[in-house]
This record gives C-alpha cells, structure tokens and sequence, in this order.
C-alpha cells in the first residue's frame, strides 16, 4: 500500500537577533536538523527564515520554539515583508547614536591631544571610567545579550567578539586605574568600538532596507479599498480583502487600479510602470486586461474582477522576487560553512596573539620591526609592557574579525541585482536561476509573438478554384474558429472585418505543426502550411510572397482527389525592438538561435533581416526540444524564449527558460524568468542583470576575505590598535552593502550604439 506524503508548508519568519553570518549559519543548520523540517534557508541581509516542514511531524510552535532555543526571537510570520515597527527602531537608533557620540567625543579629543602633543587633553582617570561605564554597560548591553544567548545556545558570533574586546580593554584598564603606578588607559578603545559598531550597524541597516526597496516597492502598489457597483448599482467602498472573483469594481482617473480583471465598461490610459517597466502609457479598451497596483490615468472604468488575494499578478510577482533574494546561492553556502567555524578560529588567534605577546614579546617586537623596515613600513608603537602589548593585540583581533561583510556579500547583491531587475520588468523566480542566466552561451527565440507582434493579418488572397474571397476566407476562418493560433485569429479578424459570420465545423482534426481540417456542409476542407499539402499529394504553386509573410493553403476533398482552393499569405511584423535586442545579445557574448514551425523559406527571411545565423524553420515543440538538447550536450548553457504554453517541451528542456508576455498565469508559475512585457530586449537585459550581480557578489567576497586575511595579521602583530580595528571592522560590513547598492542605479539599455 502506497504511502500518502503529506502536502510540504511553508512557514516565512521574521527572525530578531542576528548580527551577523555565524548567527544566520547556526539558525539554518539547526532549523535543518529540526525533526519534520524539510529545508531551511535563513538570510541575514533580510533577517528572515523560509521553511518548507511536513505537517504531519512538525508545526510553527515547534520551529519558533527551535528559534528561540537558537537564541533568536521570532517577529511577524509572514508571506511578505513588513515594516512594521521599522520607524520606531530607526529612532531608537539614532537616539542611542547621539549618546554614543557625546560621550566618546571627549575621547576621541584626548586622542587627538596625543597626536598633537598636547597633554592638557588628556581626561583624569575618573572622568574616563564615568564617561565609558554608559556606554559599556548600557549601550553595549546588546553585545552582552548576544553573547550570552550565542554561547547559551552552543555557538558564537559578533557580540561574543565585541564583548570579549570591549571588556578586556575596560578590565585592564580599571585594573591599571586601582594599581600603584597607573600605566596606559583603555577606556576610549572600548567606546570608539562600541560607538563605531552601532554607528556601523545603523548604516547597514539603513543600506539593507535601501537593498530590499524593490519588495518594498511592489508591497506599496497594494491597494488596501476598492470602489465596488453593487448589483442595484450603488457604488461601496469595500476592503479589497472582501472583493470575490466575479464582482464589478468602478476605477475613476488617478485612483490606482484596485485587482486583476477585465475592462467591462469604459476605456482609459493605464500606467503599469511600476509593474512591467513599461514607461509609455497603455490604452485599455473594453475587454483588455488590467492589473492591480497600476494607476489609472484618465477613464472611468468598470472592471470584472478575475483574482484576487495571493492569485493576483502582484501577489505573485512579490512571491517572485522574495523567493530570488531568500534562496542562496551554491558560494554562500559555503561562506555559512565557514562563519560557523570563523569565530572560534578568531578566539584561538587572539589567544595566540596573547601568548605569544606576554611569552615572547621583546623577541617578536624585534622580529617586527625588522620586518617593517624590510618591506618599507613604519614600524607600529609597541606599549612599554609586554602584558600590555599582548591585551592591545588580543583585543584588536577580537574586534577587527567581525565576519559581517562576508554574511552580507552575496544577498546584499541578490537583493538589489533581483530588485533592479523586478523593477525593468524582469522577474527571476529564485537564486538557481539567477546562478544559470550569467552563464548562457545560446538563446533559442520563437518567433511568433517573441520576435514579432504575435498578431498576424492576412494580407493576400490567391483563389485557385471558382470560389470567390469571401467565400475560401469564411470556410478558412470556420475552420480554424476552436484554435488559439495567432495564424487563426487573423483569419477570424478577417471576416469579422467583412461581417462575415462563422459556419459549423463537425470531425475536427488538429495535426501539430502542419494545420487543421474538418468538415462543413458534407464536405472535407483542410488548411495549413505545405508539408500538410505535401502529404495530402498536392502540389503547390511556386510563386514569390509579395509581404514577405507566411504561405498558407485551404484545399478540399473533392470526388475526384484532392484540390487546392486558395492561397493566402499571412504577415505578423517584426517587433520594432527585435533587432535591438539580437545586437545586445551579441554584444553580451550570446548567440542567437531562431526556431520556428513557420515555412523554413519565412524563417529564414526574418532571421537575415534580424542578422541570426542559427535558423531551423518548420519545428515542432519536439523539435524544438531536439535542438536545445543538442546544444546542452555539447555543453552549452540554452535559453529559451517563449510563451510559456506552446512552447513548454522547449522551455523545459532549456537551461533557463524565459516566458514572454505581460506576466500570464501560466507563464509566471512555470517559467524560471518572466518578462512582464513582451519586449525582446528584456532578455538581454535580465542576462546582464545576472551577469552584474554575480559580479558584484564576487566583488564582495574578495574585499570580506581580503580584509581579514589582512586585518588580522595587522591586528595580531600591533600594527592596529584596538579602535582603528573597530573602524575597519565598521568600514567593511558597509563598504560591502554600498557596492551592493550600486546596482540599484542599473538599469536595462533599450537602444543599440
């Protein structure tokens, strides 16, 4: 008997608490471990926990429970984010900031009168000891918190570090205070650090919320009320939350477009800029789709609500983007591998810093300065006592090694790179898609409604029987009137233009890739292009196309064989921005590939106008699949571009695929990159998105490892004194955020030099 495997829950934590990678490493690897809990994956950047759990093991009282035992508290459970509170904080912040600042000036004047020889700055021992005890043991009360919980919890991470520097340098300092013959004071190391740490925390903070401004973006467009026509036709103003699929909603110029659906009076100018990235202004006409979150600019419309709640276009897009900035990508993982034994490692080295300053000191002053003068340095000012020489160096090591920037390098840069592309239009579903798009070698594009406008007329009609135009344009339309082809909307558009109307088609039969047939009146006609003709042993009249369009052919069987009635040619127009969009793919390294079931000779004629030398006409879905398999075998890295419903065997054979169009149902729950319009040029530019975040990722992980590799060096051998290590150890974590949030400014390029 076959097991039942209970449905996976997601669970979406807003965690409080985490300082910094060694933190966000230790919660995921217990979440993992938990009993029932499936994957965990924990951000720092965005200080929340995504987990997938069976229910059947597991529950949310369980996994907060594993939270808080971790040492963290768990906020708001939620699907989005929130910013609730956020200000309050932000207050709490700066006030703590403005104390912080007061009381270390003083300091900070008595190092510089040191600089500048000028004793009389120097602060009474008394005064030093009033003006640090706030700031230790009120201000640094979070470190002390932090570390308790980490160390309670079985791990380590930034407040033990702070804590363990800041304390050794105040204790060492009292100690020299109430001992005869009072040495060097270290009070105002321990108040710079503190100062610079919450100082340097407060930035990041700021430049986190700044990197996750696309999701906060998307959460403003949620409209909170609509304006519902009641059945008698009285107008309400309800909560969108008790709008149901089915009602009429009543949108006047300048309010904001209230939920999904379909115009069903009126027309207007909608502005979706904040949607799909379109600029221009769209004209919406009875009939046309609108989206919530766009703003009506200039019509009053009634709208047919389609969806609503988590089934919006919106509501999807944030789900999107959350889940492209939550995952990790394969290098960050390693990074948490290494947080987790970081700190310890750092503990063992200023231990040994220690040591080797109070056992050996004189020797290795020696062997230092020796080394300065060899590679051309100043040598650093050693204390005159050892034992105070090995705290100064132990202290500055603690400090210096904080490994924010490496916990922040990459979803700093998946944060931003994710929410400038969101914001043009480009949608990446999570981070293993990110990781694949910066590697594409090749782009197999449709051409149907990808390459062209996808609305095809018919622009010639050749009889090659007695019937008369109308007469082979009504039996072709009829024909094909059960089909969504874009080929057989134009022949519907076509009568519909005449005012023909539509006959009754019985023993309908559909042939992938060749055409349709049926028949009308008691007798068999058949439409499609000429390999279905082909097969049907008719041949066909070798003629040149005068639009350049595609060939289609409308036969009949008749009593004596088979005959070829009509022939009509069919042309859908390039999209203006097709060309531009194959300059930059090829500018970007990628090559182009155009493969389409269309008549090989009309294949060919797009892909020359377009400069595409890779061309495959006259493919089925199968055949599509067949070409991108032979790339991928060859080891190249395929994307192909579709509507995400024709084209599905491709799409999913396909490296990455991308769904074209303006964000459909079924293009954003399948595609792993989703173009909000159907612009061509969008995929360039979610590569070059890709291709720039991973850049600044890797950016970021040279600078977080450089620095340490040469920080704490420096540190252990005096070089550093414990402030300017607390500086630097600031200056990462920031410096890393803010070349995060230089992709913020990205944005794709629309013209060809």
């Amino acid at each position: 008997m076959a097991v039942q495997l209970a449905e996976p829950e997601r669970l979406d934590l807003a965690i409080e608490g985490m300082t910094c990678s060694a933190c966000s490493a230790r919660l995921e690897q217990t979440l993992n471990d938990a009993p029932g809990v499936l994957e965990a994956t924990v951000n720092l950047a965005l200080e929340r926990a995504m987990i997938s759990i069976d229910p059947t093991q597991t529950d949310l009282d369980s996994v907060v429970n594993a939270v808080r035992r971790c040492g963290f508290a768990v906020g708001m459970q939620t699907g989005t984010l929130s910013d609730a509170g956020e200000h309050s904080t932000e207050r709490d912040e700066r006030r703590a900031i403005l104390v912080a600042a007061i009381l270390t000036a003083p300091f900070i004047i008595q190092m510089a009168g040191m600089f500048a020889n000028a004793p009389y700055l120097h602060l009474p021992p008394w005064v030093q000891l009033a003006l640090v005890i706030p700031i230790q043991f009120a201000l640094g009360l979070r470190f002390y918190r932090g570390a308790i919980s980490a160390l309670r919890s079985g791990g380590a991470n930034m407040d033990v570090l702070v804590a363990m520097g800041t304390t050794a340098a105040f204790a060492y300092s009292v100690y020299q205070m109430v001992t005869p013959g009072t040495g060097h004071l270290y009070f105002e190391a321990s108040a710079v650090i503190i100062t610079l740490v919450i100082v340097g925390k407060h930035i990041e903070a700021r430049a986190k919320r700044g990197a996750a401004a696309a999701i906060q973006a998307l959460l403003a467009l949620r409209p909170d009320t609509a304006l519902m026509r009641l059945p008698n036709g009285e107008l309400v103003e309800r909560p969108v939350r008790d709008v149901k699929v089915g009602d009429t909603v009543v949108c006047r110029p300048g309010d904001q477009v209230a939920v999904d659906g379909i115009i069903a009076r009126g027309e207007a100018e909608i502005d979706e800029s904040l949607i799909t990235g379109e600029s221009n202004l769209i004209p919406k006409m009875t009939g046309d789709p609108v989206t919530a979150g766009s703003i009506n600019i200039n019509g009053f419309i009634d709208i047919e609500t389609r969806a609503i709640g988590d089934d919006s276009t919106l509501a999807k897009m944030i789900r999107l983007v959350e889940n492209a900035q939550v995952s990790k990508p394969a290098v960050q993982r390693l990074v948490d591998r290494i947080s987790a034994i970081f700190i310890p490692v750092v503990v063992s080295i200023s231990a040994v810093a220690f040591l080797s300053w109070w056992l050996a000191g004189e020797r290795l002053q020696q062997v230092i300065v020796h080394f300065a003068h060899l590679v051309g340095f100043a040598p650093p000012s050693f204390a005159g006592d050892m034992i105070e020489q090995a705290i100064i160096s132990a202290v500055a090591v603690l400090v210096i090694a904080c490994p924010c920037a490496l916990g922040l390098a990459t979803p700093t840069a998946i944060m931003t790179g994710s929410g400038a592309a969101a914001r043009a239009g480009v949608l990446i579903k999570d981070i293993a898609t990110l990781e694949r798009a910066h590697n594409l070698s090749h782009v197999v594009f449709d051409k149907t409604g990808t390459l062209t406008e996808g609305k095809p007329a018919v622009a010639e009609i050749e009889l090659l029987s007695d019937l008369k135009k109308n007469e082979v344009l009504q039996v072709a339309a009829t024909l094909q009137q059960g089909s969504e082809h874009p080929i057989a909307e134009a022949f519907r558009a076509a009568i519909a233009d005449r005012g023909l109307a539509l006959s009754t088609v019985e023993h309908f039969k559909s042939t992938v890739a060749r055409g349709v047939e049926g028949d009308i009146d008691g007798v068999r006609y058949f439409i499609g292009n000429d390999r279905l003709f082909r097969d049907k042993g008719l041949g066909l009249p070798q003629r040149a196309l005068s639009h350049g369009g595609a060939e289609v052919y409308l036969g009949a069987r008749l009593k004596d064989g088979n005959a070829l009635l009509a022939r009509f040619e069919v042309v859908d127009a390039l999209r203006a921005e097709a060309k531009v969009a194959i300059q930059q793919l090829k500018r970007l390294g990628v090559i182009p590939l155009l493969v389409s079931g269309d008549a090989a000779s009309v294949t060919e004629r797009i892909a020359k106008e377009l400069g595409i030398d890779d061309v495959h006409g006259e493919a089925g879905p199968e055949d599509k699949a067949a070409i991108i398999q032979r790339l991928t075998d060859k080891g190249a890295c395929v994307g192909m571009v579709g509507d995400g419903i024709n084209d599905a065997p491709a799409l999913a054979q396909a490296t990455v695929g991308i769904a074209m169009g303006s964000g459909t149902d079924v293009a954003m729950e399948t595609a792993a990159i989703t173009l909000m319009r159907p612009d061509p040029r969008l995929v360039p530019a979610a590569i070059e998105a890709s291709r720039k975040t991973f850049r600044k990722i890797k950016q970021n992980l040279f600078w977080a490892f450089l620095y340490n590799v040469i920080g704490l060096p420096l540190a252990a051998f005096g070089f550093l004194s414990p402030s300017l290590a607390g500086a630097a150890m600031a200056f990462s974590s920031v410096s890393v955020v803010t070349n995060s949030l230089l992709l913020r400014s990205w944005q794709p390029k629309l013209t060809e030099d």
